[in-house]
């Protein structure tokens, strides 16, 4: 039975986090590892991406942690894609939830998946066709990640106003929802706000329902505590706060899972995870990296407060 839950993390660990190392994890440890993160009770996971081998080679057993991830019960087993090449391989292997990056950074964007706003635009239209005409069991949610959305190493500024136009553009293509993504940790609580709010305006709050919030300047957890204000519903993370985008220099890692789980139950919210199962998936991640891979988390080094009681049940 699934726990009830007030605010769902998506844990984006074997994919966002793991894509910045580079020392690669077996297929074994990262089916270890995710079947421990979610008998911690993580509802969602991002398992992978499907991006060619040579791009990054860590992430080349993809679609066969789908299949694992697959086999475990009431897990929502995500995948990002950088194009529908990767989207029909995506549906190939079953994955529920399927994301495409658009850049709202231009410059970025040919960084990242050597495509205009437009030509990702097009696949996302040929995704959606994909999507439609597949014969999956389950439903297929398409996602269209709103990268750069708050700034961006290389162009700097992001204007507002393209954040808006490319969520309009994402949700006429066929994308069922759009991700707010602080891709590079330029963002403030004043713009998750804002942004937020906008977008809602033009899309409908049905449209965004989760951010995905890096800590490069140490504004993780603020902008979290917005976001549940503003009323957003899922919180991106990653175990020990490892990731980063290769193609965004000076972009460090998302905000740390562990004390996010902390953060969300201190305030009396549910988020369904078992901390000391938590725990227990962050040692596998441990002794499946090379001990100079840092992991960080002040909540795991300090432990949890005397007397400290969880908001969701740890019986379970």
């Amino acid at each position: 039975m699934k726990t009830e839950i007030d605010v769902e993390i998506s844990e984006v660990g074997p994919r966002d986090g793991l894509q910045s190392i580079k020392p690669i994890m077996s297929t074994a440890d990262k089916k270890r590892w995710i079947s421990a993160l979610a008998a911690a009770g993580l509802p969602e996971i991002e398992v992978g991406s499907f991006v060619p081998a040579s791009v990054l080679p860590q992430l080349a057993d993809t679609a066969e942690i789908v299949e694992h991830a697959r086999t475990i019960p009431n897990l929502n087993v995500a995948v990002l894609v950088p194009n529908f090449r990767g989207a029909q391989n995506a549906v190939k292997a079953g994955a529920h939830k399927i994301t495409i990056p658009l850049s709202v950074s231009e410059t970025h964007s040919l960084k990242n998946v050597r495509r205009t706003h437009a030509q990702v635009i097009d696949e996302v239209v040929k995704i959606r066709e994909l999507i439609d005409q597949s014969d999956n069991s389950h439903k297929i949610i398409l996602e269209g990640g709103l990268s750069t959305a708050f700034g961006c190493t290389l162009e700097g500024n992001v204007p507002e106003s393209k954040v808006f136009e490319m969520a309009e553009k994402l949700v006429e293509a066929g994308c069922d929802e759009v991700g707010l993504s602080d891709t590079t940790g330029f963002g403030t609580p004043t713009q998750v706000k804002r942004l937020t709010l906008g977008i809602w305006d033009i899309v409908g709050k049905d449209k965004l329902t989760g951010i995905h919030l890096h800590n490069t300047r140490g504004q993780g957890l603020a902008n979290v505590m917005t976001a549940l204000e503003v009323g957003l519903k899922t919180i991106d993370s990653s175990m020990a706060g490892i990731g980063g985008c290769p193609f965004a220099p000076g972009a460090s890692g998302n905000i740390i899972t562990e004390d996010l789980v902390f953060l969300l139950e201190g305030m009396g919210l549910k988020t369904g995870v078992n901390y000391q199962r938590l725990l227990l998936a962050r040692q596998i991640l441990r002794d499946s990296l090379p001990i100079e891979v840092e992991l960080y988390g002040f909540t795991p080094d300090a432990g949890l407060p005397k007397g400290f009681e969880m908001a969701t049940s740890q019986t379970t």
